[in-house]
């Protein structure tokens, strides 16, 4: 039986086997830190593959780089032995629904989730930390050695990172700011489906930088539109007033995006005054008025009414597409039998097509969110939470029936509320992945601003209502709760309407680290290596971890069975069965193949004895030949 990896898939060495097939020359042996054998690419080698000519290192070109720009880059494409583990205990309705909440460092839980969701996510929503100075960012060391970092922070994860102050003071301000950002955007466009999109909300402090980085990641071609929401009435200094956040808006391949059609098409009143044999209509300008034209301009023509009226002025189209539509009869001239009206066009329901206009209007204010949370929330615990009605507005442009959403800076949880509200209202089975770093509240209440004080104390006070830790995801998770309730009550006729969540949270994988450097090892170290599995796992975290191996989504069906007092995993009916007890006999094998289930994985030590290990091979090839056989 092959065994499991059980850590996240490098991207690198599949981008080296990748480039291996094109430029084998270019791809050589060498020894990695540990002695162990390992390929790498030979750059100066594959610039010469790449050139016509010999590339001067030093010469000007154009680029976007800061410093670490490199590291940022390593940061996203290193594997991690990390993993998810389940809380069913924070969880609402686990057995059942399709949504996820994952509580961790949103690059690590990107990582995590990259194998499994390569190329399914429809939608990614993020409202990362604008950049302020008082916003809180996950800060990556580059240049410290780790015990300078950890004196001078205080608080910081086994990575070295932490969520920290980015004050305008600090002389690495922006670049602090894009190291952050930047890998994050790297590994979320390998979740994107090929006509997926992204929406990224950001204000003056960062988006001409986001710009750059976006055009980058994800090439000047994808960009859509860099949306404007009118959020309230905005912030002033003594040279003006900024009434708008952005929206950056790419996507993957926009030969794959189809257009889309603004959601106001179903607000224009067609009729068919003049009983139209071709139906409804509704009319729309064709022309300037006489003292606006201009005769010198090519449109400038004149058209004749069935009656015999002239009208000569500038039109909006050419004299050819006029004619076309004349011919068509979707011209009004007026009424029968005078037709004396200016000529306009009649725009037929089959035919209209309006795109979304770059303002997102009619979306609520910064100050009806935090209005509509109060309400919620019995408190004010988020200082600028995003409107639902504005996360509706982006996820109709682009997502439906079962679309996968992402949120990976997920906060006071607005895309889950927004998902939810959504399907009540037309039907779809959207389901939603958040992801929040679980801050810390008493933390944050030591370093906060006297502005966002007492949103921190509001935010502590609730947990302790509700009996819950400290944490920001407590706030988000309760979010959830009460806009699930408030939707179902609301939408009555709303079927098999989902208003729960699965929660996950970031931790090390589940094993042990069974590599060690000679002069590290002892022999008191032989019997806690007996057992490749960390003593403090259960069998539901193994499961999680094999899921996410074999790209089985976090929100498939599991299913329990016995089998002689034996627990048996079920996943998706039989893509995955999975039994992590030991003294497996034969008879519990034989039934676990008669299943015949796509993948099988058992601990590496499951079997009661030999015999049972030298009949396993031959009962599956007689049960289940095609079942793919893995072992911890």
């Amino acid at each position: 039986m092959e065994k499991l990896r059980m850590k996240t898939e490098s991207i690198v060495d599949s981008n080296v086997e990748k480039l291996k097939e094109l430029f084998p020359n270019c791809v050589v042996e060498d020894l990695d830190e540990n002695g162990q054998g390992t390929k790498r690419v030979d750059f100066d080698l594959l610039k010469q593959e790449l050139s016509k000519e010999l590339i001067d290192e030093n010469k000007e070109r154009y680029q976007m780089t800061w410093p670490n720009k490199k590291q940022a880059v390593l940061k996203a494409n290193t594997e991690i032995a990390k993993t998810l583990r389940p809380c069913r205990e924070e969880s609402e309705d686990y057995e059942n629904t399709e949504n996820i909440y994952i509580k961790g460092d949103n690059l690590d839980v990107l990582k995590v989730l990259r194998q499994t969701y390569m190329n399914k996510v429809k939608m990614i929503y993020i409202d990362p930390p604008y950049n302020t100075g008082n916003d809180f960012i996950y800060k990556d060391n580059y240049s410290k050695d780790r015990e300078e970092y950890l004196e001078e922070s205080g608080q910081v994860d086994e990575d070295g990172n932490r969520m920290c102050k980015n004050p305008e003071s600090n002389g690495r301000f922006h670049t602090d700011w894009l190291n952050m950002i930047y890998p994050r955007l790297r590994v979320a466009k390998d979740l994107l489906t090929d006509d997926g999109v992204i929406f990224i909300s950001i204000d003056d402090n960062e988006q001409a930088n986001l710009k750059k980085v976006c055009d980058e990641i994800f090439g000047e071609s994808n960009f859509i539109n860099n949306f404007m929401w009118l959020h309230g009435k905005g912030k002033k200094d003594n040279w003006s007033r900024t009434l708008q956040q952005y929206i950056l808006c790419y996507c993957k391949n926009k030969d794959y995006l189809p257009p889309w059609k603004d959601s106001r098409t179903t607000n224009y009143e067609f009729s068919n005054p003049d009983n139209d044999q071709k139906g409804k209509w509704f009319s729309g300008s064709l022309s300037f008025s006489e003292s606006r034209s201009n005769p010198l301009h090519e449109n400038y023509y004149t058209i004749t009414s069935p009656s015999g009226i002239n009208w000569t002025r500038q039109w909006q189209i050419s004299q050819v597409e006029m004619n076309e539509l004349i011919s068509n009869g979707d011209i009004f001239w007026g009424y029968y039998p005078n037709y004396d009206s200016v000529p306009r066009q009649k725009i037929r329901p089959s035919v209209i097509e309006v795109i979304p206009a770059n303002i997102l209007e009619n979306c609520g204010t910064t100050k009806s969110a935090i209005n509509d949370l109060r309400q919620l929330l019995e408190s004010d615990v988020f200082e600028y939470p995003k409107t639902v009605n504005l996360l509706k507005k982006v996820l109709q442009l682009n997502t439906q029936d079962s679309d996968i959403i992402l949120d990976f800076f997920s906060g006071s949880a607005t895309t889950a509320h927004a998902v939810m509200q959504l399907n009540a209202e037309d039907g779809g089975k959207r389901k939603y992945i958040m992801v929040q770093y679980p801050e810390n509240l008493d933390d944050s209440l030591k370093n906060a601003t006297s502005d966002s004080r007492n949103i921190i104390e509001n935010a502590i006070k609730l947990c302790n209502k509700l009996n819950k830790p400290h944490y920001l995801t407590e706030i988000g998770k309760e979010r959830i709760r009460r806009a699930g309730k408030k939707i179902k009550e609301e939408n009555a006729n709303a079927t098999n309407l989902d208003i729960g969540f699965r929660v996950f949270k970031l931790d090390s994988s589940n094993m042990k680290d069974c590599y060690y450097y000679p002069e590290d090892t002892t022999q008191d170290m032989l019997e806690k290596l007996q057992d490749n599995i960390k003593e403090d796992r259960t069998a539901e975290d193994l499961l999680i971890q094999v899921m996410l191996e074999l790209e089985i989504e976090l929100s498939s069906k599991i299913e329990t069975v016995e089998i002689e007092g034996k627990k048996v995993y079920k996943v998706n009916e039989q893509e995955l069965v999975c039994c992590f007890e030991r003294n497996l006999t034969n008879e519990i094998v034989t039934e676990i193949a008669k299943m015949q289930p796509k993948y099988v994985v058992f601990r590496d030590s499951s079997m009661q004895s030999d015999s049972v290990n030298i009949n396993f091979e031959q009962l599956f090839k007689s049960y289940a030949p095609n079942t793919i056989r893995k072992v911890l």
